[in-house]
């Protein structure tokens, strides 16, 4: 972390911390961040996807749900070119001196599983509350329960959720 660290405080970003992490901007804009894991230490670029690659470093730690970052792991400090890590830097600044930002489409449509839509036709209330909710979360909720194989533990999902909604709080609002 300490070399990373170093090789970034090179460049004319300024570092921040955000979500618990040290994060790295330009005119207020992310473009990247740093942090250690257990078996690596990574660098992502918020807006990564725009990055040419040229050393194919870059890797999407989520396959299918994130977008734009990318992320560049490093397994021991031998891995650490500082000059590669600086031209990609400066590659990412570039963009964003470009406007470069992705155009990510957000899925208006809410797939409402089985069990919750029951339970919605059979409760006014419930489905009162539920409508009321910001698309996000319900978007969250139906997810929570979707996410669940067994029918058995969909059903424990919903009645753990179902307090949570006739308040009007999020599923993952205590963590924000």
């Amino acid at each position: 972390m300490d070399k990373l660290k170093s090789i970034i405080s090179q460049t004319e970003l300024e570092r921040t911390i955000k979500w618990g992490i040290d994060v790295y901007t330009y005119r207020g804009q992310n473009i990247l961040g740093i942090a250690a894991f257990k078996s690596y230490v990574g660098i992502w670029f918020y807006n990564g996807v725009f990055l040419t690659d040229p050393a194919q470093v870059l890797v999407n730690a989520q396959e299918g749900k994130t977008k734009s970052q990318r992320q560049w792991r490093f397994q021991s400090i031998d891995e650490i070119n500082p000059d590669l890590i600086i031209s990609y830097i400066q590659e990412a600044i570039e963009n964003a001196k470009n406007g470069l930002k992705p155009d990510i489409q957000k899925s208006k449509e809410i797939e409402i599983p089985t069990i919750l839509s029951e339970a919605l036709c059979s409760d006014e209330e419930f489905n009162f509350c539920f409508e009321k909710l910001s698309s996000y979360k319900q978007k969250e909720y139906s997810a929570y329960i979707q996410e669940a194989k067994r029918e058995a533990t969909q059903l424990t999902r919903l009645e753990k959720i179902k307090p949570m909604i006739m308040q009007g709080i999020g599923l993952n609002d205590k963590y924000k």
